[in-house]
């Protein structure tokens, strides 16, 4: 999901209703009452204030922000604000799950279904899996949803034929794309919905009858969620709000009368939990930062101080994201993969 342009202020909401929905009693998956409490944490990355609360349900194992964001609050904490902190080490780890060679094998796994004709990206941002996948599938039409402007601007660039800005739920946008594609993408995008369930029938309503739907997503059963609790990066509290587990959507799917084609966190890991782990953990250990919301700003010497001591600490990173590529080969095969895939094909009729 593309960013919006940054801000030069960052203006607290005034009261936690605006940024909060009222906190739920039950799943929003399986509705089940029986809920625990995962972990409580604060905004570990952007060091944003508010404390947000991640449940799990007991029975179908839905894990889901609660409270959830109301939409100002999820526009308040995605902004992008000048003059913010950024560590280095965290974003660069991030930015494995956009990492070129991790794009080409997502679009490789599409190729035993041969080449088709319309593919449509949801939350392309500046849409790179499409230029990527075009290497493998260069006569198929590719387009784009996003809810900010990037999906304009990636169009712009050639790297997709069409942009609709605003969610795949909208009824506008989705009246303009139903029954379009041979295949739509959902490439680490539903954890970032409001609405998983309504997200995956909006990208069916999508599918030509036969269509394939390609999803990747984080597995909240993963080993080191259990273990690293709110140091997990991929939980990246509050911009993340809902996990879901592999047999839920199988289930979703089937119940359309989807057929699963494909499915396995071998291909869709990503080698990065001890390397998340290290860079929040220095991150949070340093002086606090500089950021347009803090009262008081931290003196030059405590400043120079954080700069200079996260310089000195990236080679511990560097350190835990070699042991992650280490472990890998074993990780995708064991509960410690932290992502997996699935391919689904819509029915004929």
């Amino acid at each position: 999901m593309s960013a919006t342009a940054p801000d030069t202020a960052f203006p607290a909401p005034h009261g936690s209703a605006r940024v909060h929905e009222p906190r739920r009693p039950d799943c929003p998956w399986c509705g089940s009452a029986r809920l625990r409490t995962r972990l409580r944490t604060g905004d570990l990355r952007r060091h944003r204030p508010g404390l947000f609360t991640v449940d799990q349900c007991r029975d179908c194992r839905h894990t889901f922000q609660n409270p959830r964001l109301t939409p100002e609050g999820l526009a308040f904490y995605r902004r992008a604000v000048r003059g913010a902190p950024r560590d280095p080490a965290t974003e660069r780890v991030l930015a494995l799950h956009a990492a070129r060679h991790r794009r080409r094998a997502t679009a490789r796994a599409m190729l035993p279904y041969g080449e088709p004709e319309s593919w449509l990206d949801v939350g392309t941002g500046l849409a790179r899996f499409p230029d990527t996948a075009r290497e493998f599938f260069p006569y198929t039409a590719f387009d784009g949803t996003d809810l900010g402007p990037h999906v304009e601007r990636a169009r712009e660039l050639g790297r997709i034929e069409e942009a609709h800005v605003g969610p795949l739920t909208d009824p506008g946008v989705l009246a303009r794309l139903a029954g379009r594609y041979d295949v739509v993408s959902l490439l680490h995008h539903l954890e970032r919905t409001t609405d998983p369930r309504a997200e995956l029938h909006a990208a069916l309503d999508a599918l030509r009858p036969g269509g394939h739907l390609l999803i990747e997503t984080l597995d909240p059963h993963c080993a080191y969620a259990a273990l690293f609790g709110r140091w997990w990066l991929p939980y990246d509290q509050p911009r993340r709000l809902h996990l879901l587990p592999r047999r839920n959507l199988r289930e979703e799917l089937g119940a359309r009368g989807c057929e699963i084609v494909a499915a396995g966190h071998r291909a869709a890991h990503v080698p990065h939990d001890l390397a998340g782990l290290a860079a929040l953990a220095l991150s949070h250990a340093l002086p606090a930062p500089d950021t347009p919301w803090r009262a008081i700003p931290p003196s030059p010497a405590e400043q120079r101080l954080r700069t200079a001591l996260l310089h000195a600490g990236t080679p511990l990173v560097v350190a835990a994201a070699a042991v992650d590529l280490a472990l890998s080969p074993l990780a995708r095969h064991t509960p410690l993969a932290n992502s997996y895939r699935l391919i689904a094909r819509k029915p004929k009729r």
